[in-house]
């Protein structure tokens, strides 16, 4: 249960900041998309409003805090213990990321230009795909086989696409498709995570055949027990087709809300608009204005 609390902390960490990022751009490109620039982090105003930077600020050295806790106390697997500490460090990294963000929008310190902001987070993005590699949660580097090894090899794909994101941002800010791209894979990297600790950690969302992962202090592959090699083959099919399933629905509800919020902010719904109805409007009008004849 301890794999799958993280993977839940995880998911609690990166889905409202996705969700939130994507709705704050998608609002600011319907206003004027020849005027959109992308920022570090959406601020709403007045200041206080944003509390949940405010409440990521508090919980992610908690969260940090903990995992080195976990380092220290720890005493089973050995590359299991190291991913705490592992995973602690990105979390800190990217609460160092917080701390200037809210000294470049909040106390307005200049010095800490966007585009750096952009590259560092990109960075950050490069190092939790490096140090956790496809043992996201768990054994580092190469430590995980079969159905695990495919789930957190797609993870790492989305941690990549959020890495150039951050990257391309950094130098063209303006670009709203790479900002697209940042939002919805953090929202996609947030569910896929919260997906992954209830396949691999649970007996009772687990796949048929196989048991959840269990670490032995001497056991150097890790993965979930199957009982046979085709149930671990269904698996990995079913982990694919998941995956196909999570990006199909983050693709409707992302153009759901850019609907939604394009009915918003640009007309009422079901109103009717465009260059005819607006010239309709102004022969009505000029007809209202002209003087009225008496028929004798």
């Amino acid at each position: 249960m301890g794999s799958l609390a993280t993977h839940f902390s995880t998911f609690l960490f990166i889905f409202p900041v996705g969700f939130r990022r994507l709705y704050s751009s998608f609002s600011l490109f319907l206003k004027d998309p020849s005027l959109y620039r992308s920022k570090p982090w959406f601020l709403i105003d007045p200041k206080w409003k944003n509390f949940d930077l405010y409440a990521l600020l508090i919980a992610l050295p908690i969260a940090a805090l903990s995992d080195l806790f976990l380092f220290l106390s720890f005493s089973g697997h050995p590359s299991y213990r190291f991913s705490f500490l592992q995973h602690g460090a990105v979390i800190f990294f990217f609460w160092v990321l917080l701390i200037l963000i809210c000294l470049r929008e909040i106390h307005d310190f200049v010095c800490i230009n966007e585009s750096f902001l952009f590259l560092l987070s990109g960075v950050f993005f490069l190092i939790d795909y490096f140090i956790n590699g496809n043992g996201f949660i768990g054994v580092s580097g190469n430590g995980f086989t079969g159905v695990s090894s495919n789930v957190y090899d797609l993870l790492g794909n989305l941690t990549l696409i959020c890495a150039f994101s951050c990257l391309y941002l950094s130098i063209r800010p303006t670009a709203f498709l790479a900002d697209f791209f940042l939002s919805s894979g953090m929202i996609f990297k947030g569910t896929w995570v919260l997906q992954a600790g209830l396949n691999l950690y649970t007996s009772t969302f687990g796949l048929k055949g196989c048991k959840e992962v269990s670490l032995l202090p001497n056991q150097m592959n890790v993965d979930v027990k199957c009982d046979l090699d085709e149930d671990s083959l269904r698996g990995i099919a079913l982990m694919k087709l998941l995956f196909v399933w999570h990006a199909i629905v983050v693709i409707i509800a992302c153009l759901g809300l850019l609907g939604l919020l394009s009915c918003k902010e640009n007309l009422r719904c079901g109103e009717g608009s465009g260059p005819l109805l607006a010239k309709i409007e102004s022969h009505s009008l000029s007809m209202q204005q002209l003087p009225e004849f008496e028929l004798e």
